[in-house]
């Protein structure tokens, strides 16, 4: 049997030391107090810390560090569980009055999961599976959950996470992603237009329940297929079931 490697072995211990101590700490807590209270060597301590903020384990306000949303992974609720039975209902009907593929997300860190879906069944047709880990920038329920963040938030994902160009059309830059998210904070609908698949338009909507962001739902299109009058109907269906979902 192959032993572990120490220094592996020192890595995963300090890991979970700086996780219980950010949340016992029940506040903010900066590098230089986790270096002192555990006795990790600065260099060794950066490393450390950009993984957790990467994988949404820890969040990064300028130079405080709290517990991320990745963190309810661990440990998941019943209510979380039941959540994707308690949307699906609203996806399918949802599907059914656009005949178009719907799908609802959930946050988890800096990226989703689609929970619940229903593909449409016509011939030309986007299809996700659920369960799929997905990037926020590039879909637009990604985008309409990115809009809910407070700015400590946003700056702490600008921050740390790589967002990748997967078409020509995707947008990657803060700049042009804050202006976006800007208008969709205004109006409560998010567009994607080919930034994560070719060919295809998604528009998202968040879904709140009092402050507390549940997700979100979105609808996929392809271009072909895609008019204003569609994306209107579509928006307002996306609103309803929002509503419907929130106060369920």
């Amino acid at each position: 049997m192959r032993k572990a490697d120490p220094s592996s072995v020192k890595s995963a211990t300090r890991t979970l030391d700086i996780l219980e101590f950010a949340v016992g700490c029940g506040r903010p807590v900066s590098a230089a107090e986790i270096a002192s209270a555990l006795a990790i060597p600065v260099s060794s301590l950066s490393y450390l810390l950009g993984t957790l903020v990467e994988r949404g384990y820890l969040l990064r306000s300028g130079r405080l560090h709290s517990p991320g949303p990745a963190l309810s992974r661990l440990n998941p609720s019943e209510a979380a569980t039941a959540i994707g039975d308690r949307v699906y209902p609203v996806v399918r009907s949802v599907s059914l009055q656009l005949n178009e593929t719907v799908s609802f997300f959930v946050r988890h860190g800096y990226e989703m999961e689609a929970i619940a879906g229903e593909v449409a069944p016509q011939a030309l047709r986007y299809t996700i599976e659920v369960g799929r880990l997905v990037p926020l920038h590039a879909f637009a329920a990604g985008k309409a959950i990115l809009a809910t963040f407070e700015e400590d938030e946003l700056s702490g994902y600008f921050a740390s996470v790589h967002r990748d160009a997967f078409t020509s059309s995707t947008l990657t830059s803060e700049a042009e992603l804050r202006r976006e998210l800007a208008l969709i904070a205004r109006t409560g609908i998010a567009r994607t237009i080919e930034e994560y698949t070719p060919g295809i338009i998604g528009i998202g909507r968040a879904v709140r329940s009092g402050a507390i962001v549940l997700g979100a739902i979105s609808v996929a299109i392809p271009l072909a297929r895609t008019t204003p009058q569609l994306e209107e109907r579509a928006a307002g269906l996306l609103a309803q079931a929002a509503d419907s979902l929130g106060t369920g």
